[in-house]
């Protein structure tokens, strides 16, 4: 199935020659391939992105992060066929431990923090694969900085924080990694509104950094107005792309995602961000 551009718009150049990531025609299946997840699946994350993935529930979000990071084994699935590159290198059936040493980092869905471990120790479970003391050492001051409220509570044990608190846990444990690549799955679920909006800084703050972000997100608005590039994927297949402006601005994807009338549409606009593409001031 083509790849359907954003009405009144060209589809944008998404070549993926030097992409930091690149998925080709991709397919995937469950239970010895009696459950299609993905058909022919293809998208990239260029250095230094922020790129939304869209889609109803089983469109096969969380299975396209499960392929790029190795784990679709532990759940039952397999790559039928396409390809995987991660920085030039193909990692299409590479150990999950693999590809967090090549800098691949995950979030997952409900947080997963250790709740009986202190928040400091689950942040030295997440960097336990730093062998460098000194690099150790820059992201634990880095995490404290980009999370003062981690600093305050650094003893507590981590079932103990708020809902909010363990998202950034569990995104300050990934950033112990030093991850080159983000990918964070519905990271504002289940989270009050001025949480959410927290958490959309610190998601443009850990991009600014330099490291690419792979975002899955039910609130399509917060997603899209951070977005310098979007897919939305529906019935296994990527159905449409655009930059987050264009999807924003877009009534189809309004109507299906943001479910705001025009008035409200207008009063969620893209933040700009220096450098980024398809923002707008």
């Amino acid at each position: 199935m083509p790849i359907v551009p954003t009405a009144g718009q060209p589809t944008p150049d998404r070549s993926p020659d030097g992409a930091l990531l690149s998925v080709d025609a991709l397919s995937v299946a469950y239970r010895g391939g009696a459950i299609r997840a993905l058909e022919d699946v293809s998208l990239c994350v260029r250095h230094g992105e922020i790129v939304v993935l869209l889609g109803a529930n089983g469109a096969g979000k969380t299975t396209t992060l499960r392929a790029v990071t190795g784990l679709l084994g532990i759940h039952g699935g397999a790559v039928t066929q396409g390809e995987i590159r991660f920085d030039g290198h193909v990692s299409t059936r590479s150990t999950p431990w693999a590809n967090v040493k090549r800098g691949i980092g995950l979030v997952m869905e409900g947080r997963r923090v250790f709740s009986e471990l202190s928040v400091e120790d689950n942040l030295r479970a997440g960097g336990h694969v730093t062998r460098d003391r000194a690099e150790f050492r820059r992201n634990y001051a880095q995490v404290m900085e980009l999370f003062p409220r981690l600093t305050q509570r650094r003893s507590v044990s981590a079932g103990l924080l708020s809902g909010g608190e363990q998202q950034m846990l569990a995104i300050g444990r990934a950033l112990m990694q030093s991850p080159r690549l983000l990918l964070l799955d519905e990271p504002s679920l289940g989270l009050a509104p001025l949480v959410v909006e927290q958490i959309r800084q610190i998601i443009v703050e850990i991009n600014k950094a330099g490291t690419g972000v792979v975002l899955i997100e039910q609130n399509a608005m917060m997603a899209l107005s951070i977005a310098d590039h979007a897919y939305v994927l529906e019935n296994r297949r990527v159905a449409r792309e655009g930059t987050g402006a264009q999807l924003l601005a877009d009534d189809s994807i309004r109507d299906l995602y943001l479910g705001l009338g025009d008035e409200g549409r207008r009063s969620y606009r893209v933040r700009p961000r220096a450098g980024a593409a398809g923002t707008t001031p």
